[in-house]
């Protein structure tokens, strides 16, 4: 079986052959850190860890880098406003990021760059830009020529006949199809942070940044760009076309695109009050592993429509996964083992991999998943499963959960003396039948953070 990854720039599925054999590289655009990340963003970063993860679980080895945004107009102003320096600002919403992230079990990228750090590096690719034609000075600031670009606009299908010759935008985001020569590089402004290059005073433009730190990390062509839907316009074709442009070569192999998240229907907005993050979500009383399942549990190019009921289905659905592989952990039985299990679980373990390899689809992932769960489920009840089909279901369970990661299998370890008390004094109120205390004190239990759940094999326990 072959990887194939849906390529936006063809619009097709296109099989995966990274440039150098077993190895791959990835940049994946990472947070403008004037904020907390909303949960679109978040869809974002955990779609490209899902396929640096399957990726490594081909075996192919990864090295990935995933910017950060501590510069641009958004940043500049927002501490302004606060009266803190830039760094200062930026510092603490880098912080949340990096507990975000951790949170979502999104695997650390081999680098993390700071625009702030590589001024030098920007500021000598629009030199090289400058000096090959395909930038110019204006006012100050320094342009992309777009109309030096024959190749501009394919990613985002834009049509070059539409550009008006000589208008130029500075604003580091502006309207989706107003396509104009765009700004390299800004002109010292007062009250703004300029730092002192080759070029002169001044800072970057936003484009600039990821293909400067892109091309030092990672080399003038890499195989897989990614990010959402919303960076393709202006930002990845402004990106392609700076980078083409100063080396020659092509800049990325695969380009790849995660769908938007909606609320409710309708596009985040803090005017709306449908602006949701992590912490919203964790205030409400899910765990985090639950927003992860329900981003995975949705193919990346399909759009998504986050609820409050959504979430809690997502959450339901992942507690009983849990409970399940947590039963096979602790399961002991002396049938005899199972063929039709065994058949099944290879079975299984093609389908996960024939899923996924047809452009990550997880829904499909998953829904082989789930067959296998129902039948070993039914093998159980009937005590027709063996110790060996238990581990062995278990164990791919596990490697699974290599690539999908929402799995959190609850440590097995000592209770307190308290709560060995009560379990022990439940299990007496049941055997003499006495039901109604025996229910007060799995209630009181689970008060204290301790769920308990009857099986075949015995009371077994788990944390919250």
């Amino acid at each position: 079986m072959v990887l194939k990854l849906y390529n936006t720039l063809s619009g097709e599925k296109e099989v995966f052959v990274p440039l150098n054999d077993g190895q791959a590289s990835m940049y994946s655009c990472g947070p403008t850190v004037y904020g907390f990340a909303h949960i679109g963003n978040l869809r974002a970063y955990v779609f490209a860890d899902v396929l640096r993860r399957y990726l490594e679980f081909k075996g192919c080895t990864v090295r990935q880098v995933m910017n950060i945004t501590d510069l641009d107009d958004k940043t500049i102003r927002a501490s302004k406003e606060q009266g803190v320096s830039l760094r200062e600002y930026t510092d603490k919403y880098i912080r949340f990021f990096f507990e975000d992230i951790d949170l979502l079990r999104i695997r650390r990228a081999d680098v993390y760059p700071r625009v702030t750090d590589h001024i030098n590096e920007m500021a000598d690719m629009v030199k090289v830009l400058l000096d090959k034609g395909y930038a110019y000075r204006k006012d100050g600031s320094v342009y992309f020529k777009v109309s030096e670009f024959p190749d501009y606009g394919k990613l985002a299908k834009i049509d070059l006949s539409r550009i008006k010759p000589g208008a130029t935008v500075e604003a580091d985001e502006y309207e989706k199809e107003d396509v104009r020569d765009f700004a390299l590089w800004k002109e010292k402004k007062a009250g703004e942070p300029f730092w002192v290059t080759v070029i002169g005073e001044g800072r970057p433009g936003w484009h600039i940044e990821c293909s400067a730190m892109s091309i030092k990390y990672l080399g003038a062509t890499i195989d897989i760009h990614t990010g959402g839907i919303d960076n393709i316009f202006p930002h990845h074709q402004n990106e392609i076309a700076q980078s083409e442009a100063a080396t020659g070569q092509k800049f990325v192999r695969y380009w790849m695109h995660c769908e938007h998240l909606l609320v409710d229907n309708k596009k985040m907005s803090k005017s709306l009050g449908n602006f949701i993050t992590l912490r919203d979500v964790m205030n409400r009383g899910y765990r985090s592993e639950a927003l992860r399942y329900l981003f995975v549990f949705s193919h990346y190019r399909s759009g998504l429509n986050f609820t409050w009921d959504s979430i809690g289905h997502a959450s339901n659905t992942l507690d009983r996964l849990n409970q399940f592989v947590e039963r096979l952990a602790g399961y002991n039985s002396k049938s005899r083992n199972n063929e039709e299990i065994t058949v099944l679980t290879g079975r299984t373990a093609e389908r996960f991999k024939s899923e996924m390899d047809n452009d990550l689809n997880t829904p499909g992932a998953f829904a082989a998943i789930f067959g296998m769960v129902g039948e070993v489920n039914t093998a159980i009840e009937k005590e027709d499963l063996s110790a060996g089909n238990a581990k062995a279901v278990y164990e791919l369970m596990l490697k699974f959960d290599s690539v999908l990661g929402v799995l959190t299998l609850k440590e097995k370890g000592e209770l307190p003396g308290e709560i060995e008390t009560l379990i022990g004094e439940r299990e007496k109120a049941r055997n003499r039948k006495d039901f109604k205390q025996a229910d007060e004190i799995r209630k009181k239990l689970e008060d204290m953070g301790i769920v308990l759940e009857d099986t075949k094999e015995g009371v077994r326990w788990r944390k919250k």
